[in-house]
């Protein structure tokens, strides 16, 4: 069975994993390195990563490749590279497990656009459009396009996705509570959010990154009085501090696991975790699906 067909014909609730980028740094990825380019020098690296999640029990793996598009590569000098980067990334993951859905990670360019920025929206949308069509090629199983806060850049995304592959996509926003409620750093409230991402074709919304799993249970919670769509929720494991050169993040898995119950509850059709998290909250959240899927 196809993910989509999972999502869209039967009532299962789906465990992605959790953060790729700071796994990689305990696993000696220096700062200001480019992590997408372990996928071909350091597979192992990577694929341990993966296997660690799978040991602990997500359905869905993402590949190393939040960044593997041409704006950000071209700042280690490998811009030619997002097609080898995309197929080894796929690779690495299916070459572990033949049972987990495979999701394409695309995240933001790094650049605003227009009128905003320099960069054009065509400029964006051929630019998605490449790491998209490598997407395609690699045959995984869903595109996550996530961390995206400017509704300008995540439409162009969509877009590129939809007309250059036939995969569906799963479009996630990242918001903060503030003064007005929830809002991404250009405005955008959750309702907001989920009119335009529905409108623009996405097949699966909703959020990661963020403050944490308490704020996330707010946002889930918004998007649910908000849309029909199924849900995606991937919460960072608090708010890191900086301790001897490294970002630390505090929420254990005992700690996240009363909120992860009311996403849950809350009606998500996946859920994960996003920065700080690991293989053991993982296996924390995957304990509390199985209470709710016996």
């Amino acid at each position: 069975m196809t993910l989509k067909e999972r999502i869209f014909s039967t009532n299962d609730i789906l465990l992605a994993d959790g953060a790729m980028g700071t796994e990689l740094q305990k696993r000696g990825l220096e700062s200001g390195a480019c992590p997408e380019l372990l996928n071909l020098t350091h597979p192992e690296i990577v694929r341990s990563v993966h296997k660690d999640y799978i040991s602990a029990g997500a359905d869905i793996i993402e590949t190393n490749t939040f960044g593997a598009n041409r704006a950000r590569l071209k700042l280690h000098d490998s811009e030619n590279l997002v097609r080898e980067i995309v197929l080894a990334a796929a690779e690495n993951v299916r070459g572990l497990s033949s049972s987990v859905y495979i999701a394409g990670s695309m995240g933001p360019l790094g650049d605003l656009i227009e009128p905003l920025g320099l960069m054009s929206s065509s400029e964006a949308y051929d630019i998605f459009a490449e790491q998209a069509s490598a997407f395609g090629g690699a045959k995984v199983d869903v595109i996550f396009i996530e961390t995206m806060m400017a509704p300008e850049e995540i439409l162009i995304a969509i877009k590129a996705v939809k007309e250059n592959t036939e995969l569906p996509v799963a479009a996630l926003m990242t918001f903060e509570h503030g003064q007005v409620g929830y809002r991404t750093m250009w405005g955008t409230s959750v309702a907001e959010a989920a009119l335009l991402l529905t409108d623009a074709g996405a097949d699966i919304i909703g959020s990661n990154c963020g403050k944490g799993f308490d704020e996330m249970t707010g946002v889930i919670g918004e998007f649910k009085k908000a849309t029909s769509k199924p849900l995606l929720a991937m919460a960072n494991a608090g708010i890191p501090v900086w301790e001897e050169g490294k970002s630390i993040y505090r929420e254990t898995p005992e700690m996240i696991a009363g909120d992860v119950r009311q996403i849950i509850e809350s009606g998500v059709r996946i859920i994960g975790g996003c920065c700080g998290t690991n293989p053991d909250h993982i296996r924390e959240m995957r304990k509390i699906l199985n209470l709710y899927q016996k």
